[in-house]
Parts: C-alpha cells; structure tokens; sequence
C-alpha cells in the first residue's frame, strides 16, 4: 500500500509569505512534527517558477527542509526528510525534527513510500498553480 501526498499552499499573511504544507494519508506533516505555530517551506522556494521544485524525485537521494518551529529553523531545527526514487517509487526517509518538537514526537515520522505517478503528478499540479503569487 502506498501513502498518498497531497501539496496545499497557504496564502501568504501579514508575518510570512506563502508557504507550502504537505499532507499524506490526510494528516498535515508539518503540523504533526513541529506543532501548531509551525510554518511550511516557503512556496517560492519550494516550487520556484524559474527552475523545477526540489521536492521532483530523481535517483539522487536529497535533503529537503519541508517546515520549522514558530521559533525559526535556525532556532530549533528543520523538519526535513530525504527524498529519493527508486523505480516506480518515491520514498521519503531520514526524517530530521526539530528539537523541541522531540517531547511530542520522541520518534521521527516513518518512513513513506508513494507510488511515483501519483507522487509526479502532485508535484506537477502544486507547480503549475501559481495563485499564491499574486496577492490580492
């Protein structure tokens, strides 16, 4: 079975500009691992109009920051994970939470494996929608 992500971007607020969450199998994972106050990569710099988004998949393994404590990454640390693909399936490992996420989450997430199609094709769709750029 595989997991299932999902890529929701928040429109950008009165302290931070646009910022990506991800959601697999229905559960926000930066919620989840940093907490309430935490904040999503920025949009820009996880999908980037000039360039692919880090988080495509290719046969390199790869170290993305996907959110950080209200406090700041610098702070307390990153919530990151290694993303790699390996055939028809993407995996995300290694996981990194911050440290003072580590009283409420004392283990890493678990290791997740999405079906590559779907895991393509998700990416693709967050890319290609750029209405978090324009503010209203």
């Amino acid at each position: 079975m595989f997991d299932r992500l999902e890529i929701k971007v928040l429109q950008p607020g009165p302290r931070y500009p646009a910022q990506v969450r991800f959601w697999v199998n229905g559960e926000d994972v930066v919620e989840e691992a940093v907490g309430e106050g935490g904040r999503g990569t920025y949009a820009a710099d996880a999908l980037p109009s000039d360039s692919p988004s880090p988080l495509r998949a290719t046969g390199e393994a790869r170290r993305l920051e996907l959110g950080e404590p209200d406090c700041t990454g610098g702070c307390c640390g990153y919530l990151a994970v290694v993303v790699q693909r390996f055939g028809e399936i993407v995996q995300w490992s290694d996981w990194e939470v911050p440290w003072a996420a580590h009283a409420a989450m004392p283990h890493p997430p678990p290791e997740l494996r999405f079906d590559a199609r779907q895991y393509d094709a998700e990416v693709a769709r967050a890319e290609s929608e750029r209405g978090w750029q324009v503010r209203p």
